[in-house]
């Protein structure tokens, strides 16, 4: 009688229990303990790396922070270290003012408030100059346009009475220009020296602006100005001119002219040849402003130090901007400003 093959059941001697899991290279059979003890281990292993890489991006971010903190903490320092030295450097002249010197004053560019040859900084600058001990004698050295009628007023009163304050002589050297504004300031002085190519004069007063009704009325643009008061808008650009406002203008035009003149007769008196071209508004060459009487003589700064004031050392006690006043200035306070100035229409010696 044939026995049946009855199949081992699974898990016996000599066959691998397929449930159980195998080595991948030898393909043996592991028990489950050690195939969790490796799988552990790497999960650990992926665990400490991902944390050790946190750990050098958090010490990089740290110490880029740092750096940057110390970067504007510097920076802050350097800006109050040239603030600080700015306004030093402005308190006062930077040469030693006590030894006999020419003391000098520059007026450069437009003469208006808030600018560099503003009545401000200009009579801060000749207060200083006129109460030095050291000071023999006050030079104006000009290169300007013109400017503001009234800026150019308030510093040509106060050289004058700074004059019979202290008995110190004022001379003004012109440089490229000395006209309207400029040359209101330069007769205050006793001699104005220039240049033979120097442009002098401009004895004259105007107020600009534009008109643009007719181009409204072609584009068919309607204007709404309301006003209380009849001449309220009488320099509104954009609605008509009637000729009442316009001789109001004129008048006022005048009387500032006649008060221009009035100042150029009395500073340059008897050496004014005034001719009906003098007070036109025309300007002339430095040569042709000492015809005219206009100007004394031809010299240059060093020339009036060395030969007039007989004191060549020149101490510089011209005021300027600093650091501060210009970032006040340029944020902020200055965007305004140059609005609100392109919108004026206030009356101008150029």
């Amino acid at each position: 009688m044939t026995t049946p093959n009855i199949p081992d059941p699974p898990g016996a001697a000599g066959d691998p229990d397929l449930s159980m899991p195998q080595h991948p290279m030898t393909g043996t059979v592991e028990p489950p303990s050690s195939l969790n003890r490796q799988e552990s281990a790497a999960g650990l292993s992926w665990e400490r790396e991902t944390l050790e890489k946190l750990a050098f991006a958090a010490l990089t971010e740290q110490r880029l922070a740092r750096r940057w903190r110390n970067f504007v903490r510097l920076a802050w320092l350097a800006f109050f270290i040239i603030l600080v030295w700015t306004v030093i450097a402005r308190s006062g002249p930077a040469k030693d003012s006590t030894t006999p010197h020419t003391a000098l004053v520059e007026i450069k560019g437009e003469i208006a408030s808030g600018a560099e040859a503003s009545a401000e900084l200009i009579v801060a600058a000749l207060r200083g100059a006129f109460e030095d001990e050291g000071a023999r004698a006050v030079v104006l050295l000009i290169n300007s346009p013109g400017g503001s009628p009234v800026q150019a007023g308030i510093i040509n009163d106060e050289i004058r009475r700074l004059k019979l304050k202290h008995k110190k002589p004022v001379y003004t050297v012109v440089e490229e220009s000395c006209a309207s504004a400029a040359y209101y300031i330069a007769v205050a002085a006793d001699s104005i020296y220039v240049d033979k190519a120097s442009i002098v004069g401009s004895i004259g007063v105007l107020m600009d602006g534009f008109g643009f009704t007719g181009l409204m009325n072609k584009l068919g643009v309607e204007r709404r100005l309301m006003t209380a008061g009849e001449n309220k808008g009488f320099l509104d650009p954009f609605s008509p001119q009637t000729e009442r406002q316009r001789a109001f203008a004129q008048t006022m035009l005048d009387q500032i002219h006649r008060q221009f003149i009035d100042v150029v007769k009395a500073g340059r008196g008897p050496r004014l040849k005034e001719t009906p071209e003098t007070f036109s508004g025309l300007f002339w060459s430095g040569q042709q402003a000492i015809e005219m009487g206009l100007a004394d003589q031809l010299g240059n700064l060093d020339f009036v130090a060395r030969e007039v004031v007989k004191a060549e050392e020149i101490v510089d006690y011209t005021r300027r901007e600093n650091v501060a006043e210009r970032l006040v200035k340029r944020f902020g306070a200055a965007i305004g400003e140059g609005a609100v100035r392109s919108l004026q229409s206030i009356p101008s010696l150029r």
